[in-house]
């Protein structure tokens, strides 16, 4: 919901009814990950995407059931062999969607949780897709110091299951992770298989991860404009001010005069399993004191230009300042794939594609050399299938 957040204020702010569709799982080669969301407003105007189109159509129709009837609904999508043009997913994946109506002012923990969105406030909407009907629908949303919303219908265990609700939907929102939980209405884990279970779906809405750039040289900018386009809150750093400048980095969210390793320091308290660095400089009296700190952090991807050579003698130089053999490991270097790039574009491509194959799980061959999954990550995470909610075109 972050991608329409703004209309969704709007419409909030204005009293207007409407119903989010989003997705809340995904199976096989499906074009959306989950927390992709659609919206219609009571008078019909439809904004965002569950699936870049093949099941829009029958999701505007939910959105416009849901609104009239005021009830939530979970739905299946899947590829119908049979008719390719029926509802279904033609690239043959499957999508849990989850249709719920949203009335301002009706509910605390989706109000609350809509305003954080919208606003930028980290938070993790919690909402109860399925289990009882009386919980389906109910809406929680966590802060890091707080809760809004409540699981006010069900029975007796129901506090249970709130406190373990909001528990782990804080600690989902710390990892930034978007996913599913099953519980028990005591409020202990539980199998998506068992009975008498709640299956919530916590959306962790969260700044955007960091990319750090060290080395104000000319691959650094194309470095920052693809990492601006992937979504990163960018920042470039080094420790010569001729360098470092916004005139020639205008579109990096921070240029920093500092030496490397003494504003990584300071910023411990902002980096996390998403943030990825980029070492850029190949000079040893910048690269190693940097990497000696960057590669003991719990950070998403650390790696560093330079040649074969230059690689050689900087893991040399780190041996030598204390780093086993598992933290040289996590080291990217030479930095990005083999893709044959020479200029500063193309080398910036090469960047980004090991860091999403990192990120991801890809393998770095080409799509067309297998036959196995396209998406590694939603592959490896997606639940089974053989208890499903209502489908279309199975």
């Amino acid at each position: 919901m972050q991608d329409i957040a703004e209309q969704l204020r709007a419409w909030h702010a204005s009293g207007r009814s409407f119903a989010v569709a989003t997705v809340v799982g995904v199976s096989g080669s499906a074009p959306r990950d989950p927390g992709a969301a659609l919206a219609v407003d009571t008078a019909g105007e439809a904004v965002g995407s569950v699936s870049g189109g093949c099941v829009e159509g029958a999701v505007y129709e939910l959105c416009q059931a849901a609104i009239e009837s005021g009830e939530p609904v979970l739905e299946r999508f899947g590829y119908s062999d049979e008719d390719a043009f029926a509802v279904g997913l033609t690239c043959g994946g499957i999508l849990d969607v989850f249709v719920q109506p949203v009335v301002p002012g009706s509910d605390p923990g989706m109000d609350a949780g809509l305003a954080c969105i919208a606003d930028g406030t980290p938070v993790a909407l919690a909402r109860v897709i399925d289990g009882p009907a009386g919980l389906l629908g109910a809406a929680l949303a966590v802060t890091a110091d707080g809760a809004s919303g409540s699981l006010s219908v069900g029975p007796s265990t129901v506090g249970a299951l709130e406190r373990a609700l909001v528990a782990e939907a804080r600690a989902m929102l710390d990892a930034g992770r978007t996913g599913r939980l099953v519980l028990g209405l005591d409020g202990r884990p539980c199998d998506e298989h068992e009975q008498g279970t709640v299956t919530c779906f916590v959306e962790s809405y969260v700044p955007a991860p960091r990319m750090l750039v060290f080395g104000a040289i000319d691959f650094a900018a194309a470095v920052v404009r693809i990492g601006k386009f992937l979504g990163y809150h960018v920042t470039v750093c080094d420790a010569r001010p001729v360098f470092a400048t916004t005139r020639r980095f205008p579109e990096a969210d921070e240029v920093v005069v500092d030496w490397p390793h003494r504003y990584l320091d300071s910023q411990l308290g902002r980096i996390d399993g998403r943030t990825v660095l980029c070492v850029l400089t190949h000079d040893a009296k910048f690269d190693i004191p940097l990497l000696e700190r960057a590669l003991r952090l719990p950070v998403g991807y650390v790696g560093a230009m330079g040649s074969r050579r230059t690689h050689r003698d900087r893991e040399a130089k780190l041996r030598e300042a204390g780093l086993t053999d598992t933290e040289l490991a996590r080291l990217r270097s030479p930095i990005g794939l083999d893709l044959g790039a020479r200029t500063p574009d193309e080398t910036a491509v090469s960047v980004a594609a090991e860091i999403i194959a990192h990120r991801r799980g890809g393998s770095c061959l080409p799509l067309s050399a297998g036959d196995g999954p396209i998406h590694h990550d939603v592959a490896a995470a997606a639940p089974e299938t053989t208890e499903a909610p209502r489908t279309h075109a199975a």
